[in-house]
């Protein structure tokens, strides 16, 4: 295996596992204030899940930034992090994959400074980790590869359907009080 056939696969790897990080993050998090599901709002275990994974898309979503920058075929430039959809190659798919990190280091900014930010706009800025998932979403089956394996392209519509279902219910039955 050459360099850059291994960035390759682990740029893939880690957007893939990230991707599954991020999704986890917002079903654990939907789980615990949707009252539809109120008797998981207390789940010591699925509050630990969702901070942890949380905490777990940041060096995975690292990780695939890093290959993919040090990856001389994927043409990705620092700069393409930081303006989206500017990106020489596929500037909508990879424009939606900057967007999504920057909304996600947003949340996860907003989620470190919880006890210091007003409710009404912690909460405001958390919402954008549905945004960020969207972005993600469509950044993977846009730019991605494996999303045309059958098996990734099941787990990767069934998460967002339960994403979906989650926040649909919560729309319906309300959300439970902090």
């Amino acid at each position: 295996m050459t360099s850059a056939q291994f960035l390759w696969a682990l740029s893939r790897t880690a957007g893939l596992t990230s991707l599954a990080a991020l999704a986890l993050c917002l079903v654990s998090g939907l789980a615990l204030r949707t009252a539809v599901l109120d008797w998981l709002g207390s789940n010591r275990e699925l509050r630990a899940l969702h901070e942890f994974s949380a905490v777990l898309w940041i060096p995975l979503g690292a990780l695939h930034v890093l290959g993919l920058l040090l990856d001389n075929t994927a043409r990705i430039r620092a700069l393409d992090l930081v303006l989206p959809f500017h990106a020489v190659y596929a500037p909508l798919a990879i424009g939606l994959g900057s967007l999504s990190l920057e909304l996600v280091a947003l949340v996860a900014v907003s989620g470190w400074l919880r006890r210091r930010l007003p409710q009404g706009a912690f909460i405001w800025v958390h919402r954008l980790g549905y945004l960020a998932f969207a972005a993600a979403f469509l950044h993977a089956v846009l730019a991605g590869t494996d999303t045309a394996d059958p098996a990734v392209s099941a787990l990767t519509w069934a998460a967002a359907g339960m994403i979906a279902v989650l926040a649909v219910a919560r729309l319906i039955f309300g959300r439970l009080p902090e």
